[in-house]
């Protein structure tokens, strides 16, 4: 089955689907070995981790389309694309949707904030109008060429206008052709059940389960009770590399060696083998000939 009916096969099933976040092809080949059904492949992810970079609208479409596509080659995991603003206007977003198709996208979530756009938990975000996201949603429908590839439309109104702007604009995007809507950052349970009960019915909902974020329930068991579809945990493995990372790096300094270290590492051998080393070489063998 291919990775785009995979994931609308997950959507019209009964689970919540956890979407761990990737940014290359290792952090996808970990999800895809926990069993996780689909992965997210995080815009602010690839800013963190290729860059050492915020999440300030500062990555190109190029170089999300290319992480887009290492992946894809690694894996068949469903991955729902973080596609930012569409990187531009309704032609900019036709353009978006048929290079991440392309490279391997199976979903394509779009924001209606202002191009360069910020980290939707960040403050000093804004939105475009209403009327100008309904045309992306519209063209981004237009331009794919896989009609099982989802469209997510995501609003980041709430947290600029208010929640009732955030409802009825999620309501147009809905009309407009949207598969799966994401009402960002929910500031309490009561407004996740509002949301729940006036699209949860209709079409999948996402909700991001980010740390850090605030959001108004802990795991995706309760979003399930909610009429939600997808949980997100976009930044979950940086997030818990960074510290990990830091304290390796002080022991490097202080020691000049990291037998001593106390905490879980693998080694070159585990590495080899996570990754496929003896699994390419038997591969290769059937190439070889015999001198």
């Amino acid at each position: 089955m291919h990775h785009t009916q995979q994931l609308r096969h997950l959507l019209a099933g009964d689970e919540v689907v956890q979407a761990p976040g990737v940014y290359d092809g290792l952090s996808a080949l970990l999800v895809e070995q926990q069993e996780f059904s689909a992965a997210f492949l995080s815009g602010a992810c690839i800013a963190f981790s290729r860059f050492g970079r915020p999440d300030m609208g500062l990555i190109s479409a190029s170089e999300v389309s290319d992480t887009v596509a290492v992946i894809r080659e690694r894996t068949e995991l469903p991955l729902i694309v973080d596609m930012d603003t569409g990187f531009g206007n309704a032609l900019n977003v036709q353009r978006t949707v048929r290079t991440f198709e392309r490279a391997g996208a199976s979903a394509l979530q779009m924001e209606d904030q202002v191009m360069p756009k910020r980290c939707g938990h960040m403050a000093g975000k804004q939105v475009i109008s209403s009327v100008e996201m309904v045309g992306k949603i519209k063209a981004a429908v237009d331009a794919r060429a896989n009609s099982d590839t989802v469209i997510i439309a995501r609003t980041d109104a709430l947290g600029v206008n208010g929640f009732e702007d955030a409802l009825e604009r999620a309501e147009m995007y809905r009309e407009a052709g949207a598969d799966a809507l994401f009402i960002e950052a929910p500031s309490s349970i009561e407004q996740m059940q509002k949301i729940g009960q006036m699209f949860g019915q209709q079409l999948p909902l996402v909700h991001n389960l980010v740390e850090g974020g605030n959001s108004p329930v802990p795991s995706s068991n309760e979003l399930a009770e909610l009429h939600y579809k997808i949980a997100l945990y976009p930044a979950a493995l940086l997030h818990a590399f960074v510290p990990q990372a830091q304290s390796l790096l002080a022991h490097i300094k202080q020691q000049g060696q990291t037998q001593s270290w106390p905490k879980p590492m693998v080694d070159l051998s585990y590495i080899n083998d996570l990754v496929g080393a003896p699994e390419l070489l038997a591969q290769g063998k059937q190439y070889q000939h015999d001198s």
